[in-house]
């Protein structure tokens, strides 16, 4: 199964780096922007010791941790009340993908969230919370990517839990990037489910008064998701914009269709979708092959001025009226 690479553009030759610039690491500086870098307010809330779930739980322990030093990479325990204590702070919402230790998905998750306070239009200081996955690698590649991608679903009941509780005014973006795409529309389509059933412990979704940007980076997630008949289809009621940035030329992508032997899709991160399929919500999308090749991961992403740009104004360009 195939989507068409509609209203998708390659990054212009003005807009890539220099030849042989390397991706930023977390603890690279921003240049012109170290009041950005200093600002970062970065949160972690970890399902890495919480075991695998079929539904949506009636509450999760997350272990949360606030991070007191971006730099120094010093992280402190903390809780769900203290990272929601300020409703009108906006959320970004950062989703790895699969292969992650928990430094990594923190490092990374500080490195975009500088990316997107540095290059978003408007100053926008977001909360930045890192929803960080048992992810670190297991065996060869198919066998770790199957078991990434069924427990990528059971962290969507998580993700869910942890949504449903985001006061409805509060503006939220989520960045998923790979599985964490498909962690994002396996929660939107938990709390579509929660909603209808009448769950009192949820705040509603769909309803919300805070806008919701979704951006998926290279999302392993199957191309038909958001189609009229897809199995996501019920989830555009709960998101206002959605930035996809695929890649035509990923090799860890092209393996996607064995993940499920049932499904046999492509993924949407590398083949994309038809712009009608997102409905009413806003959407652009990009193909950054030219910058990122066959490579499949975010740094290389990060390192693009286009692409990072792209990235930040997704998720926070327009987010808080």
């Amino acid at each position: 199964m195939v989507a068409a690479l509609v209203g998708i553009r390659p990054l212009a030759a003005h807009e890539m780096p220099p030849p042989g610039s390397r991706a930023l690491r977390a603890v690279d500086p921003l240049p012109g922007d170290d009041d950005a870098c200093r600002s970062v307010d970065a949160w972690s809330v970890s399902t890495r010791r919480l075991p695998g779930i079929c539904r949506l739980p009636e509450a999760a322990e997350f272990a949360v941790e606030r991070c007191i030093d971006p730099d120094c990479g010093r992280w402190e325990r903390s809780d769900l009340a203290s990272l929601f204590d300020d409703p009108s702070r906006p959320l970004l919402i950062f989703i790895h993908g699969n292969r992650y230790e928990a430094g990594e998905a923190k490092g990374q998750g500080v490195l975009l969230a500088r990316h997107c306070t540095a290059g978003c239009p408007g100053g926008c200081r977001p909360r930045v919370v890192i929803f960080s996955w048992p992810s670190a690698q297991q065996g060869i590649l198919l066998k770790d990517g199957r078991a990434k991608y069924d427990r990528a679903h059971a962290d969507g009941h998580y993700l869910a839990w942890f949504l449903g509780q985001v006061a409805p005014e509060r503006p939220v973006a989520i960045v998923g990037y790979s599985f964490g795409a498909l962690i994002t529309l396996e929660a939107l389509e938990d709390l579509v489910a929660a909603e209808r059933s009448g769950r009192t412990d949820m705040l509603p979704w769909t309803r919300r008064s805070g806008r919701t940007h979704l951006v998926f980076v290279a999302p392993a997630v199957r191309c038909d998701a958001l189609a009229p008949r897809g199995p996501y289809a019920e989830t555009l009621a709960c998101f206002d914009r959605l930035t996809l940035v695929i890649n035509s030329r990923d090799d860890a992508l092209k393996f996607f269709p064995w993940l499920d032997r049932d499904v046999r899709a492509d993924a949407l991160g590398k083949v994309g979708m038809p712009r009608r399929w997102a409905g009413a919500a806003e959407f652009t999308a990009t193909d950054a092959a030219t910058f990122v090749g066959k490579n499949h991961g975010l740094p290389l992403y990060l390192a693009s001025p286009a692409l990072s740009r792209r990235i930040a104004t997704g998720a926070l360009e327009a987010l808080v009226p």
